[in-house]
């Protein structure tokens, strides 16, 4: 009988730590507008109950999510990051100030032109916090690159 009930704690405690491990889960992708013009798409799905920041989250609070492109003489950038999805902007005691963030998902847009017509990708990094009700995990970067096709 102890055998058993130490192995059903394991297996829980293996189950629990397991569901909270990566609450985010970020896809890369890109699409043609039109000759030479594309929208790069950095697009993060979040499990149930979590929420990313908005770049627009003032400072004071939690770390905003930022999306950074590295230097490609090839492509330029068109404009700023676009935030598309669900915006949720209340006031956080934890942090003392309103607080702008999503949750399901969220999908960051950057249009960039391609200075002349090859193939070629773009690189960069996505910078964001995730928190609950309960928890906050710490700022984490990701690295990406996407083809332009």
């Amino acid at each position: 009988m102890r055998v058993i009930l130490i192995f059903f704690f394991l297996s829980f405690s293996v189950f629990a730590f397991g569901q909270d491990e990566n609450p985010i889960q970020w896809t890369y992708s890109s699409a043609r507008i039109s000759p030479g013009v594309y929208e790069v798409h950095v697009k993060a799905t979040l499990a149930s109950g979590w929420h990313t920041y908005s770049a627009t989250t003032p400072a004071g609070g939690p770390v905003p999510t930022s999306v950074a492109f590295d230097a490609n003489p090839l492509v330029a950038l068109v404009g700023a990051v676009r935030e598309d999805g669900k915006l949720n902007k209340h006031f956080e005691p934890l942090f003392g100030v309103d607080v702008c963030q999503y949750g399901g998902s969220v999908d960051f847009v950057q249009k960039v032109s391609v200075k002349h017509p090859i193939k070629v990708s773009v690189s960069g990094a996505v910078t964001f916090m995730v928190c609950n009700d309960h928890e906050c995990m710490r700022p984490t970067t990701e690295h990406f690159s996407v083809a332009l096709n």
